[in-house]
C-alpha cells in the first residue's frame, strides 16, 4: 500500500468515526431528553429543540444502531436528516453570532415573513449553495454571495405575500 492509499484510508475512516459519533451524539441526546433524567447541557437543548421540531425524525433518533451506520443518498430521493438538523444549527449559530455580518437583522426580516422553521429550510437552501461552491473551488464561503441570496429570498418572500 502506498503512503497515499494509507493516508486516504486514514483519512476516510476518521470521517467515518466522526460521523459516527455525530450521530450518535444525536441519538444519546434524544434518549436523555425522552428520559428527563439527566440536566441537558446547552448544545443538547439546542439539538433537542431541532430534534422536536422534527417528529418525522423521532423514530430514527430512537433506532440509534440503524441511524448512525445509516447511508443516506441524495440520487435516491433521500434527505440524510442529521445533515438537515445540522444545518439548523449552524443558521442559528450564524444568527446568534451575528456572522457574516448582518445576517441577525436579515434573519429576523425573514422571519417576521414566513415563521421561524420555514425561514430556516429556506434559507438552508442559500447556505447549501454557498457550501457547495466553496467545496468545489476548495476555497471559504463566499459569505456576501450567501448574504446576496439571502436577501433576494427575502425580496421573493416580500413579493409573493402580497
Amino acid at each position: 500500500m502506498s503512503s497515499d492509499n494509507a493516508s486516504n484510508t486514514t483519512s476516510s475512516d476518521q470521517y467515518e468515526q466522526q460521523r459516527e459519533q455525530l450521530r450518535q451524539f444525536y441519538c444519546d441526546t434524544w434518549d436523555k431528553h425522552l428520559k428527563q433524567k439527566q440536566t441537558l447541557t446547552d448544545l443538547e437543548q439546542q439539538v433537542t429543540a431541532v430534534i422536536k421540531e422534527h417528529p418525522e425524525y423521532h423514530g430514527l433518533l430512537e433506532n440509534k444502531e440503524a441511524s448512525v451506520n445509516a447511508e443516506y443518498l441524495p440520487e435516491m430521493g433521500e434527505n440524510n436528516p442529521f445533515l438537515h438538523m445540522g444545518m439548523h444549527l449552524g443558521i442559528r449559530e450564524q444568527v446568534t453570532t451575528n456572522r457574516p455580518v448582518g445576517i441577525a437583522e436579515l434573519y429576523q426580516r425573514l422571519v417576521a415573513l414566513k415563521g421561524v422553521h420555514d425561514t430556516e429550510h429556506e434559507m438552508m437552501e442559500c447556505l447549501s449553495e454557498a457550501m457547495w461552491q466553496a467545496q468545489q473551488n476548495n476555497i471559504a464561503p463566499d459569505e456576501n454571495s450567501y448574504l446576496d441570496c439571502l436577501g433576494k429570498m427575502e425580496e421573493k418572500f416580500r413579493t409573493n405575500k402580497g
